[in-house]
């Protein structure tokens, strides 16, 4: 077992068994704790023990921070409980810190580093964006003041504003219009004047209800312009790149309260009725179960990609945290729904065994939203796409295997390194390839079904590739009202499910090749022959006959980590 994995397992184990009623931080002390708007103390204690905030220090600086995949794992024992917990105690300071990794000096990553390892909290106050997600338009403003800056203004949406000790603020520079309007400051509160900077009132939310948002006026507060994170000016471009690594993270957080969803489901479906009976014996049943657990393996295909990637492809990785952003808070909803019918009436259960759905119901909307929300995640493909159409699609060399490795050695994180805009589009070479390597090699081994199937369904999206480079290269070069158009987002919804498919792909591929691969179901052809298949009927594309065997090997595998306590992932990682 790799030193990560006992990582991620000791704080699996801290926190104990979700489903026992007696443990003080299983779902009943969740659920209730939720209900009263508050963060279970005992399960802040653990994440003290465990020093999770070291996760979000880089190893230079004295913390845990050295890849991007293991981070995203490392989080995934917390969101499977409990959203708020996970964002509020932590992930909101890695939102937080991530510009100062990316642009900050050495003494501002200093200052980030000792707020963080000393337990303490950091908040980001971030500017407004046209359709973002903020509660109101308000935002903080600076301008020159006696030998440095003068930060007036207030924020009344700021997860954690009360109880952080670091603030990352997003300001605009009286007078300044444009690109170069915003900028970004790196602030200890202890530094701040007690009677410049005053807390507002708590906002209640329907999902994440633990969670503090709070808000912070500021008043005619003296900062010094060693404060500015870069230079005056670069807050959007800061904001930008910062996105390329967060991005990278959602796939993960979502995964891990809908593992809790659809495990939850699963066992209201096992479960035998006086007669012998269970829900199971209904084909829609099993069908979304079975859909659902392909969803998370998809999922899990793209935060793997998206993580790695920073590491190994930093000038192509944009588009690919963007996708994978996008689409897996989309693929998880359209599951919830699904699995809503099947538990009908209990669906709306705010306790017991049950409860736990309607919380990841409620939570998972808030967890994936981020600033600009889906619509600014295809808002940063669209740019690429013509550019992609016209140099990379069918041109470019397939994607490294090593961005498909579960455990694989990566290069040092530099996050200074990843570029706004791809210049070239290796994980759709991987579709392509694939295509190519099964026409060569005739039916997968071990695919329990007539052999054409995955060959149809991998030529299927090929071909939805080629007509996305069609309909992309006729679109002229900076033409921003016909990459605006419903069209084009269309277009662009298309495009991340291709990238979704040739990550699957790739997944599947590597297993043979990598030592200590998560035993023989990622290598049989079963849930990429299954997991393609919901794809194409999602896209409207012909469709070969249905893979009734791999569907019902999907099945058998998720009903075994139901039962064996193992997560719904591509790990296939012990559950306390």
């Amino acid at each position: 077992m790799s030193p990560a994995q006992r990582r991620i397992d000791a704080l699996e184990r801290a926190f104990g068994p979700l489903d026992d009623p007696a443990n003080p931080l299983g779902g009943a002390a969740l659920l209730a704790a939720d209900a009263a708007g508050e963060v279970l103390p005992a399960a802040e204690r653990v994440l003290d023990a465990y020093h999770l905030n070291a996760e979000f220090v880089p190893a230079s600086l004295g913390g845990r921070l050295e890849r991007m995949d293991l981070l995203g794992r490392l989080l995934r024992p917390v969101f499977r409980r409990d959203a708020s917990l996970g964002f509020g105690y932590g992930l909101n300071c890695f939102f937080a810190a991530t510009p100062v990794w990316t642009a900050g000096d050495a003494e501002q990553q200093r200052l980030a580093a000792r707020i963080l390892l000393e337990g303490r909290r950091m908040a980001v106050a971030r500017h407004e964006v046209a359709h973002g997600n903020d509660f109101v338009s308000d935002e903080f403003t600076i301008r020159p003041g006696d030998g440095g800056l003068v930060l007036d203004g207030s924020k009344s949406a700021i997860a954690n504003a009360s109880r952080a000790g670091g603030l990352v603020i997003f300001a605009r520079s009286q007078g300044v219009s444009g690109g170069r309007s915003r900028s970004v400051l790196l602030l200890d509160r202890n530094d701040l004047p007690a009677d410049r900077i005053e807390n507002l009132a708590r906002r209640t939310t329907t999902g994440m209800r633990s969670a503090e948002f709070g808000g912070l006026r500021i008043t005619r507060c003296p900062v010094p312009h060693s404060a500015v994170i870069g230079e005056l000016g670069d807050g959007y471009e800061l904001s930008l790149r910062s996105s390329l690594v967060i991005r990278g993270l959602i796939p993960s957080i979502v995964l891990a309260g809908a593992d809790t969803a659809l495990r939850t489901v699963a066992r209201f479906a096992a479960r035998r009725r006086d007669d012998g009976r269970s829900s199971l014996d209904v084909q829609h049943v099993r069908d979304v179960l079975t859909g659902a657990f392909l969803d998370l393996l998809l999922i899990d295909c793209l935060a793997l990609v998206s993580t790695r990637a920073l590491h190994l492809l930093p000038r192509q990785m944009s588009a690919y945290a963007a996708a994978a952003a996008y689409l897996a808070p989309k693929l998880v909803a359209e599951s919830m729904d699904e699995m809503s019918a099947v538990l009908g009436e209990a669906t709306f259960a705010e306790d017991g065994m049950y409860g736990m759905f309607q919380k990841q119901l409620r939570d998972l909307p808030v967890t994936s939203l981020g600033h600009a929300g889906s619509a600014g995640r295809q808002v940063s493909l669209l740019p690429q796409l013509p550019y992609f159409a016209r140099h990379a699609w069918f041109a470019d060399p397939e994607a490294p295997a090593a961005l498909f490795r579960l455990d694989g050695d990566l290069p040092p994180l530099d996050l200074t390194r990843p570029a706004l805009l791809g210049d070239g589009d290796p994980l759709a070479a991987t579709l392509v390839a694939s295509t190519d390597l099964l026409e060569r090699a005739g039916a997968p081994a071990g695919a329990g079904e007539p052999g054409d199937v995955l060959r149809f369904l991998v030529r299927s999206l090929t071909s939805e590739l080629d007509d996305l480079r069609k309909a992309f290269a006729d679109v002229p070069q900076g033409d921003r009202a016909a990459l605006a158009s419903p069209h084009s987002f269309g277009l662009a919804d298309r495009y991340t499910m291709v990238l979704a498919a040739a990550a699957c792909l790739g997944v599947w591929r590597g297993q043979g090749a990598e030592p200590g691969a998560q035993g023989a179901f990622l290598a049989d052809a079963a849930w990429p022959t299954a997991a393609l298949y919901r794809l194409c009927r999602r896209l409207g594309l012909p469709l070969p006959d249905r893979p009734v065997a791999a569907e019902r090997r999907v099945l058998a595998e998720a009903l075994s980590r139901l039962h064996g306590r193992r997560s719904y992932d591509l790990y296939d990682s012990p559950l306390a």
